[in-house]
């Protein structure tokens, strides 16, 4: 079911627009925005995404509640890529430089972006993550932030950082314990392996299964149910934020000792990440 979204982005709602590397769409019958990854080369948080993210931070928080907009979705236009995570070239060129502060300016925009999704961009709103294809380090931690996951059969999900002698740090550790305990989120994170949809939705990380193509109808579906009982929703969500918070300083911290982590990576790991960006590259040219 395709019809949703299908629409143009012009002028006339000056909500829906194109961005560059992502673009919105605000479906006003369901009180919905789209939120898509679009980028232009590599399908990862390069910095140019990253400033379109918090700017569209900012403009929800400014419209929320004025427009009506009662749940957000970030998903992807690139055929088989959510997203693939962290930018590993700016990674390893700041990491042979030693450039402390701007890995810390790279983690903490990061930081600013997956904390408004994770706090609804402090309003009542319903945050949905549709995963279809790869969501590898910072793509997965970024479907993590929204409150509901709904992933098609062939997506595949994982935190590959340990392979070049790093974890992921923009919130991975901090998200995962919500729905694993401890000692599950840290064998997660240390395996490197990337996991299967269904994989998740056996792990209780995917909230919602689907065939491939369905993923779209399964948002509006989720819609649905929640109209039904939104108070309820709202206040069982509200509960969980308060026992279990994911606070701003929490993130912000575990970013300072990823930056540390960064600095003390050797050649050999250099290599690794060198040729995971080869990957990254190719995998974004077979998408395009």
């Amino acid at each position: 079911m395709k019809t949703h979204t299908s629409a143009a982005v012009t002028s006339i709602d000056p909500i829906s627009r194109n961005y560059g590397q992502m673009t919105t769409y605000f479906d006003r019958k369901h009180e919905l925005v789209w939120c898509y990854f679009n980028p232009e080369a590599r399908a990862c948080f390069t910095p140019e995404l990253l400033k379109q993210l918090n700017d569209w931070r900012t403009r929800m928080q400014q419209i929320a509640d004025d427009d009506g907009i009662k749940y957000h979705v970030i998903a992807s236009r690139v055929p088989g890529v959510f997203n693939l995570g962290g930018d590993l070239d700016l990674f390893r060129r700041l990491a042979i430089s030693g450039d402390r502060e701007g890995l810390l300016g790279y983690g903490n925009t990061c930081i600013d972006v997956l904390y408004a999704n994770i706090s609804h961009f402090d309003r009542d709103v319903t945050t949905i993550s549709l995963v279809q294809g790869e969501a590898l380090g910072g793509g997965f931690e970024s479907a993590l932030s929204s409150e509901i996951i709904i992933a098609e059969k062939s997506a595949r999900m994982g935190f590959p950082e340990i392979l070049f002698n790093l974890f992921p740090g923009m919130g991975a550790y901090n998200l995962l314990v919500r729905k694993l305990n401890p000692k599950q989120a840290e064998r997660m994170i240390l395996s490197g392996k990337i996991y299967t949809a269904q994989e998740l939705f056996d792990m209780g990380l995917v909230d919602i299964l689907v065939e491939d193509g369905e993923g779209e109808e399964a948002v509006y579906n989720y819609i649905k149910r929640e109209n039904h009982s939104r108070n309820g929703y709202r206040a069982l969500r509200k509960a969980r934020d308060d026992l279990n918070p994911v606070t701003y300083e929490d993130l912000r911290h575990v970013v300072e000792i990823w930056v540390d982590a960064v600095l003390k990576i050797d050649q050999r790991d250099l290599r690794m990440m060198e040729r995971l960006v080869s990957r990254q590259n190719h995998q974004a040219a077979e998408a395009a």
